[in-house]
């Protein structure tokens, strides 16, 4: 277990395998550990990173704020602080929000870019999640932490992943989870809408799609794809919005494909 200390609070991230960098990003209400299987695939290969966003996990939540930017400077203070001058960026759900959104506002630091399951306009999330971010349906829910804790653990968390393992992971990334990290992070990502900045993306980007995600509206590629013409998205007919959990192989080796390939040598 490693951490940084930053301008707004600690930082904990795992880190496993040598050669070049990639960093890892989780999505709202997870942790690093979603991708724990991933960095044993592509830690053959690759020294992969994975770390927790501001307010979640095991990092810091003595924040007054939890939005999309935040977490996009958090990138790039981590990759400061770890000497890290520029590496692929793959993010799941937020986190490939997160993502593009480092590779607009920084696109120094970013030389690939992966998506997989992420919102590139915030009103595509499911109605529950957009609820969420709002106060009272968010104090509520707190307030009801017990029962709610459970219908996620053993109802909802079915619905939205395949994997025997999910439900017990939910629940432990929820139970690390404060009512301002919960509603704020959300609140923020419902109002996100990233069209007007993807033509601003010019390194290689990859789209990692569910056909049966009821997180993310799974068509989420198209806007992508249109915004960014170079994109390659690879859809998974038989996964939802965790496809590097129900379809762990599949989704390594692809990734690891994409991270393969040599980078394209800028026009003078």
């Amino acid at each position: 277990m490693s951490s940084i200390t930053t301008d707004q609070g600690i930082v904990h991230y795992e880190v496993y395998g040598r050669g070049k960098p990639v960093i890892l990003l989780h999505g709202w209400l997870g942790s690093w550990g979603l991708w724990q299987e991933t960095m044993a695939y592509l830690g053959a290969f690759y020294r992969t990173y994975a770390l927790d966003f501001w307010g979640f996990g095991e990092s810091g939540k003595k924040r007054e704020t939890y939005a999309v930017q935040d977490f996009v400077d958090l990138v790039n203070q981590f990759m400061e602080q770890l000497g890290i001058v520029h590496a692929p960026l793959v993010g799941h759900s937020m986190g490939g929000t997160v993502s593009l959104s480092v590779a607009i506002k920084y696109p120094e630091r970013v030389s690939k870019v992966v998506v997989a399951g992420s919102p590139i306009v915030g009103s595509s999330l499911a109605p529950l999640l957009k609820l969420s971010g709002y106060r009272p349906v968010a104090f509520f829910l707190f307030n009801m932490m017990g029962p709610f804790r459970a219908w996620m653990k053993y109802f909802y968390s079915r619905q939205i992943c395949t994997d025997r393992r999910f439900p017990e992971m939910m629940d432990r990334d929820l139970s690390r989870t404060t009512l301002e990290s919960f509603l704020l992070s959300i609140a923020s990502l419902r109002r996100t809408d990233l069209r007007p900045f993807l033509s601003q993306v010019t390194v290689p980007a990859l789209g990692f799609y569910g056909d049966k995600d009821k997180i993310v509206h799974p068509l989420q590629w198209q806007p992508m794809r249109e915004g960014i013409p170079q994109a390659h998205i690879e859809r998974f007919s038989n996964a939802g919005h965790f496809m590097m959990l129900e379809e762990p192989t599949k989704f390594s080796q692809k990734l690891k494909n994409f991270l393969d390939e040599p980078q394209p040598i800028p026009a003078p």
